[in-house]
C-alpha cells in the first residue's frame, strides 16, 4: 500500500471512529497531499467536522470538502422558519454583535452586518452552524473599521 492509499484509509478510519460524524457515505481520496472529501452527511455541524478530521491527518496539505448535505426529513425547515430560528440564536448570544442577520435561502444562512472583531463575526457563525435544518452558513459579516484593539480577553483595549 502506497503512502497515498494510506493518508485516505487513515482519513477514513478517523471518521469512521469519530462520535460526531456519519461516515458510512464518504470516501476520501488523497493527491499528494491534496485531500477530496465526497459523499454525503446529515448535517452541516458534521460536514465540518469531517473536514476537521482529515487536516488533523499526518501528511495533509489541504482539504477540499466536497461533501453533500443531506437532511433527514425531520431536520428541514422552511426558509422564514430557519431565518426566525438563526435571528433568534443570534439575539440572545451575547458573543454576537447585535447589529448581525441571518436570512435562508434553501437551508443556506447568509450573515450580514457588522462586528466589533473577528471573534463576533466567528461566533455568529458557530451559532448558526449547530440549528438542525442548516445547510451551510455564508458569513458575510464584516468587521468595522473604527473598532477599538481588543484586549488579549476579548475585551476591547480602552475597557481593560
Amino acid at each position: 500500500m502506497s503512502r497515498i492509499d494510506d493518508i485516505a484509509d487513515m482519513i477514513v478510519d478517523d471518521l469512521t471512529f469519530d462520535p460526531d460524524v456519519d461516515a458510512s457515505d464518504i470516501t476520501a481520496e488523497n493527491r499528494d497531499g491534496n485531500v477530496v472529501l465526497t459523499g454525503n452527511v446529515p448535517s452541516y455541524p458534521q460536514y465540518l467536522e469531517a473536514a476537521a478530521v482529515a487536516r488533523r491527518i499526518s501528511g495533509v496539505k489541504d482539504v477540499r470538502n466536497r461533501l453533500q448535505i443531506t437532511l433527514p426529513p425531520g431536520d428541514r425547515r422552511d426558509d422564514a422558519q430557519l431565518t426566525a430560528k438563526a435571528n433568534d440564536a443570534l439575539t440572545l448570544d451575547h458573543s454576537v454583535a447585535a447589529g448581525v442577520k441571518a436570512t435562508a435561502k434553501d437551508g443556506i444562512i447568509t450573515l450580514t452586518g457588522e462586528a466589533r472583531c473577528g471573534a463576533e463575526r466567528a461566533a455568529a457563525e458557530t451559532m448558526i452552524a449547530a440549528l438542525t435544518g442548516v445547510r451551510g452558513v455564508r458569513n458575510n459579516v464584516q468587521i468595522r473599521e473604527d473598532a477599538a484593539p481588543l484586549h488579549q480577553y476579548g475585551v476591547p483595549m480602552e475597557q481593560a
